[in-house]
């Protein structure tokens, strides 16, 4: 049989196959009928209010002191829940609830005894701190763990609080009034250093106000020189700019002006180049034909007469080589014919040398007579001698 529980109880289950007994907080368990036994046990926080009443302190003024604490048992510890389920199983929140009321208790009426009633009344948080401290030392071995403890109330019939509060008070009292005297010599030094210092402060903004207007004075010049200076140069550049202009305006109406005079350049070209292609159209085309045909005619005159010098010159090449191998084989002849005179010569000797001469003559004749037979006319003078 399956058994669960919530997150603010824990299950232990004890019986046949659970030595120790198991602990469960918060989940499920699966438990044998008869043989096996379910306990469960509260994990809720506990509110307790803890009162002390008439606890004497350390010397000897008794109070009455009350406290809040927030406590449960711890179910994430093992050992703690371990703890709980020994000393509280099968008791009920109220029971658990007054024994840990009383522990409390008893902690706190230990740690009023040795303090004094200043000490609690001036120093709450220190006290509260003692309690958690030594109270929470004491129940964790219980199983249960204090959240939190603070001081409620501290009061006593004796007056003695009141008494101290009376002091308190007069002593407050009395330092409101040394306060007050305080403030008031203090509010006087402050009116007459406030006196002082508006004073001061108003010398020196009358300085301040003679400085910024020797300075405006001075800025004033200098911006009025800079002003005129800047009007004046803006005049100049005012006229310049009117220069400027004027020199622009004629410059755009040269420019005009060149623009038409190129326009009647380019018309007048046009009319010239108009009347060339006529003329070109009218007197040079039949002008270059016929100077082309001409040109054809003039060449194949002169390939005709290259021809003809190429075909003479061939002829005369070859007619040359003829005469020169003939004049060749002609002084091989002479030179054998040489030979041979010389060989008679070596047998003749001075009538072969008559023979050579006689030979000769006819032809030195014929060379010294030939410039008179190309002579047209012949002039003699007659040249007398006294």
């Amino acid at each position: 049989m399956f058994y669960t529980c919530g997150p603010n109880e824990a299950m232990v289950v004890s019986g046949f196959c659970r030595s120790p007994p198991l602990m469960i907080a918060g989940g499920r368990v699966f438990i044998i009928p008869c043989v096996q036994q379910i306990q469960r046990i509260s994990l809720n926080t506990l509110t307790l209010n803890v009162k002390s009443d008439k606890v004497y302190t350390r010397h000897g003024v008794p109070i009455s002191v009350t406290g809040i604490a927030q406590m449960k048992i711890q179910g994430q510890n093992k050992q703690m829940l371990a703890a709980a389920c020994q000393m509280f199983m099968g008791k009920s929140e109220a029971e658990i609830a007054q024994i840990a009321l009383e522990t409390l208790e008893g902690h706190q009426r230990a740690i009023i005894a040795h303090l004094t009633v200043e000490e609690i009344y001036k120093d709450r948080k220190k006290f509260s701190e003692q309690v958690f401290k030594v109270a929470s030392s004491d129940l964790v071995n219980m199983g249960i763990s204090v959240v939190s403890y603070t001081l409620k109330d501290v009061h006593d019939d004796q007056d003695y609080l009141h008494s101290l509060g009376k002091g308190r008070t007069a002593q407050v009292q009395k330092d409101a009034r040394i306060g007050e005297a305080e403030n008031k010599r203090d509010a006087v030094i402050r009116e007459a250093h406030a006196m002082q210092e508006k004073i001061s402060a108003q010398y020196k903004n009358e300085i301040d106000m003679a400085k910024a207007q020797r300075d405006y004075e001075l800025k004033k010049a200098a911006y009025d020189i800079e002003v005129n200076t800047k009007r004046a140069e803006s005049e100049m550049a005012y006229q310049l700019q009117v220069a400027k202009t004027k020199q622009c305006i004629e410059s755009e109406k040269m420019q005009v002006q060149v623009v038409e005079r190129a326009q009647q350049i380019m018309l007048q070209e046009q009319e010239i180049t108009r009347k060339e292609k006529e003329l070109e159209a009218k007197v040079k085309k039949p002008a270059e034909a016929e100077r082309y045909r001409l040109e054809k005619l003039a060449e194949a005159e002169r390939l005709k007469l290259i021809m003809e010098a190429e075909a003479e010159a061939e002829s005369i090449r070859v007619k040359g080589e003829a005469e020169a191998f003939a004049v060749e084989a002609k002084g091989r002849a002479e030179a054998e014919q040489m030979v041979k005179k010389a060989e008679a010569f070596k047998e003749y000797k001075e009538g072969a040398m008559v023979d050579m001469l006689l030979e000769k003559l006819p032809l030195m004749a014929e060379e010294i007579s030939r410039p008179l037979c190309e002579a047209k006319k012949v002039t003699m003078e007659r040249c007398w001698t006294s």
